[in-house]
């Protein structure tokens, strides 16, 4: 079989472009090197997402499921766990090497984000010992933080929501190292407005506990204080492996990420790309703007393989 588009990336942009392609009667195939819904499975799949369209606030599971429910309902074809190596030319059409067969292409759409992610680590002592006994880095289910003394490591709109969930139902403390939030100002507003205690300006020293977390330690400059706590999470970013994109033989930007023009196509023809992987001038990395992108890579997509009378 020959698909009309095979997209790299299940995560939002990945399945908005699949649910577009659909729209056009496209072929569709989705692989994914882990599994579907990217950062809002993978990082923060409790979290709600406010910034969405048509939600005030929706888990970030949710939406995935969402995503996907409306990409397959398009007839998307979805492969989890399935790495893509190449992207070769064969003669009018490409050829995707994964790590599990060749599929044949017309078109390719990479929508990989900056690669699988790792959340970023802070380093400090007790951080490995206690992974898993009470120290994450993805927000549990809110089954799991009743009673819990919640510490929430972080500055950003994440770190923000996880605390602001928590605290509807448990205790929660929110630290973050510097003296003010980067996160957005209707987040940081909320948050200033809520019972949330609020640490900033923090060094974390250390996590304590011998079989799980008992407290932690923080440096606030002027004195050294000892925190109670039996659930640390660590919101602050995460680094990324980025499945050694450049050997797809696309152009890079000088932060290292795919240079796409405004119709989302790369330096190779055929083959587009949007979301987080992509760069150009007031690139902003959001949720709906990576689908916004998708949209006009699928309709790129569209335009290039079946060459509409319109264009």
């Amino acid at each position: 079989m020959v698909y009309d588009v095979v997209i790299v990336g299940a995560g939002p942009a990945g399945l908005t472009a699949g649910m577009y392609s659909g729209t056009n009667m496209m072929s569709t195939l989705i692989i994914d090197a882990g599994f579907v819904g990217g950062q809002l499975t993978s990082l923060y799949p409790e979290k709600s997402v406010r910034n969405f369209p048509c939600f005030e606030g929706v888990r970030a599971k949710d939406l995935s499921d969402r995503l996907r429910q409306q990409a397959e309902s398009m007839n998307c074809e979805i492969h989890e766990n399935e790495v893509v190596e190449e992207i070769r030319d064969d003669r009018e059409e490409f050829s995707v090497k994964t790590n599990v067969r060749e599929y044949s292409t017309r078109s390719v759409i990479i929508a990989t984000g900056t690669g699988i992610f790792n959340p970023k680590k802070m380093g400090c002592e007790g951080e490995i010992s206690l992974n898993g006994k009470g120290l994450s880095y993805v927000m549990p289910s809110m089954e799991e933080l009743v009673g819990k003394k919640v510490v929430i490591f972080g500055g950003g709109n994440s770190a923000i929501e996880m605390a602001m969930m928590a605290n509807s139902i448990t205790d929660t403390t929110i630290v973050h190292r510097r003296d003010e939030f980067r996160a957005d100002e209707r987040n940081v507003t909320d948050l200033m407005n809520s019972s949330v205690k609020i640490i900033t300006s923090a060094r974390l020293i250390s996590i304590n506990g011998t079989n799980c977390v008992e407290s932690v330690t923080l440096d606030l400059g002027e004195k050294i204080v000892e925190l109670s706590a039996n659930l640390v999470v660590i919101s602050i970013g995460t680094s990324s492996n980025d499945m050694n994109l450049k050997r797809w033989g696309l152009e890079f930007t000088e932060n290292g990420l795919i240079r796409v023009k405004p119709d989302m196509s790369t330096s190779r023809r055929g083959i587009f790309a949007c979301g987080d992987a992509v760069d150009y001038p007031g690139k902003c990395k959001k949720i709906i703007i990576g689908c916004g992108e998708a949209c006009t890579a699928a309709l790129s997509a569209h335009r290039f393989v079946r060459k509409p009378y319109w264009i």
